[in-house]
Order: C-alpha cells, then structure tokens, then sequence
C-alpha cells in the first residue's frame, strides 16, 4: 500500500500476493513519516533464554503458509533464477519502470485509512548508512535465527555493492529494525514499534498488530520532512513463512525500504510487481537500485527533474550492462 497527504510525503507501498488458495494477497507498506521531536533513542531488546514453544495459532499461520507457497510455485512463480531470454527489457523499459516504482506513489491516506489513488511523488532514498538490526521472537528457535542472519546479512553485502552505499547488518545502533516474530509475538508488537518509529499512527501499529494472513510482511521507513532523505525503518516478518516466502519477504521489504517502494505490473522481471512471478531481486531490480543511489539523482527531486537523468542512467547502464 501507498499514501501520501498533502506537503508532506507520506507514501505507503503495498505489494499484493497472486491470488492463491483463498485469493490471498499480501501486502508490503513502505511509509515515510514526519519524525517528532528528537527524543532518547530505544535500547536494545534482550533476546529470550530459550525458544518458546508453537502455539497453536503460530502452527495453524505456519500450516497455511506453506500451502500457500506451495500451490504459488505450481503455478511456476516465486521464481528465483533473476530474470532470463523470457524476460527481455531495453533502457526504455527499464528507465520508466523505475520512474513508475521510485517516484510514484500508490495509495493515499485518507480518514486515517488508505485510499488507491496513484500520484507521482518524490525520489526517497537514504543518505546516511543504513544498519539493518534484526529482532527475533522468543519463539525463533537459534538455527533459524543463524539461518536468517547470514542470509540476511549476504543480501544486505549484495544490496551495498550494488548501490555503493552502506548498508550491513548490525547488532547494535540499528536505524533500519527487521521484527521476525511469530503470530502471538506480532499481535503484541505494539510497543516496540512505536519505540522504533515514534512517527507511526495508532491505525499504522494496528495493521501490523491485527495484521490479517492476506498481509505477509511490511516496512515502513521514515523521512526528514519533505526532503525525500530515508533516517529510520523497520519491517515486521511473520516467523512462520516457509522458506522461500520468508527469502521473498527480506527481499522485497529491504529493497523498498530503500526507497523503490511502488510496484509496476509493466516491470518484467522484478520483484515490484504484483504478479509473484519472482521472489528474489532480479537483474533489472538490481539495475533500478544502482540508479536511485546514483549521484546524479538526489531525494526530493520530482518527477519532471528526474526523467531526464533517469533516462540517461538507464541508457549507459544497458548499454555498457554494468
């Protein structure tokens, strides 16, 4: 889902699921906040002795999960290769691809809710490092913890390369919070959301905290005023995805909370798309990302100021495929 209320960019980027068993959709929020007055930054949370054991609302979530994978790779989506020969895209494609996906947004606010309603937007990004810190439930036991972190951290090393800028995984001082918590953990996640991000509304927290099983996952990331400039962000991940959507969901929530935060069913492969047909960040993802952090685009700039530069990014980058 996206947004945006008057003079202040508040976009809110969703990224519905295909329609599988109960034409389930899933939703992914990118939202960029006013931040409040500064304020003694959270300390860290202590993680459990040990894991706690399933409850049965967390085995019934993991039992419908994996069936809803399941039946998306019958459909021969969730692909993993990266695009390929079936996938072509040219400099044309690629650079109103990122326009549609960087500087639009998809929703807007409306009564506390959000209303469809696209609108071209601002460029977002972040300036500073981004510290990607993870939080787990007590109920992620310590192997799926190891597994998580070094997957994690490999994407966050591929994402820095790819975009030369910062971006690693930390164990403290984190600006950029990923919750991995169970069904019961997330209904009672209020509190540490609004410590991570003091911007979000009691409507934000509650679709986390009452966050149906058509909503897989979520980011929603923080901006100084209108200045586009990312400071602070933090996804919820449900601890019970199976393998695959939960790659899918780290994939996709870090990449928008980087600033490529709307879909565009045009954009073929990527994962900003609501078709499911990839899961993990394609070539032309990657490519999208590389120009959002280049130099000679900077958060803020509007739609108009940006094409130009857009197209021309996108015409060497194809051109030399760097």
């Amino acid at each position: 889902m996206r947004g945006r209320i008057p003079a202040r960019s508040f976009p809110l980027t969703a990224r519905p699921l295909a329609a599988v068993l109960a034409a389930a959709l899933a939703l992914s929020a990118c939202v960029s906040l006013v931040p409040p007055p500064p304020g003694p930054a959270p300390g860290p949370v202590p993680g459990p002795a040990a894991p706690q054991p399933e409850t049965a609302k967390s085995a019934a979530a993991r039992a419908y999960f994996a069936k809803v994978q399941a039946s998306l790779l019958s459909q021969g989506l969730l692909r993993t290769d990266g695009g390929g020969p079936d996938t072509p895209f040219t400099d044309r494609m690629l650079a109103e691809n990122f326009l549609r996906i960087g500087l639009y947004d998809e929703y807007s606010r409306l009564g506390g809710g959000f209303v469809r309603e696209e609108a071209s937007s601002i460029l977002r990004r972040w300036e500073i490092p981004v510290r990607v810190g993870l939080r787990f439930g007590a109920s992620v036991p310590s192997d799926r913890r190891a597994a998580d972190r070094a997957r994690i951290g490999s994407y966050l090393a591929r994402l820095s390369r790819t975009t030369g800028h910062p971006i690693a995984l930390v164990d403290g001082g984190a600006n950029f919070i990923l919750h991995i918590v169970s069904e019961d953990e997330r209904e009672a996640l209020g509190p540490s959301l609004q410590a991570d991000m003091p911007g979000l509304s009691a409507r934000d927290i509650a679709d986390v905290t009452h966050m149906p099983r058509t909503t897989y996952c979520l980011v929603y990331a923080l901006s100084e005023g209108n200045t586009g400039a990312y400071s602070r962000a933090v996804a919820v991940v449900r601890a019970e995805h199976p393998d695959l959507l939960r790659q899918s969901c780290f994939h996709e929530e870090i990449a928008q909370g980087l600033g490529l935060a709307n879909d565009s069913p045009a954009a073929r492969p990527s994962i900003f798309n609501d078709d499911e047909e990839f899961a993990l960040l394609t070539r032309q993802d990657e490519l999208m990302l590389k120009m959002l952090y280049d130099p000679a685009l900077r958060p803020g700039m509007k739609l108009t100021e940006a094409r130009p530069i857009v197209l021309s990014l996108a015409n060497r980058l194809i051109g030399g495929d760097s």
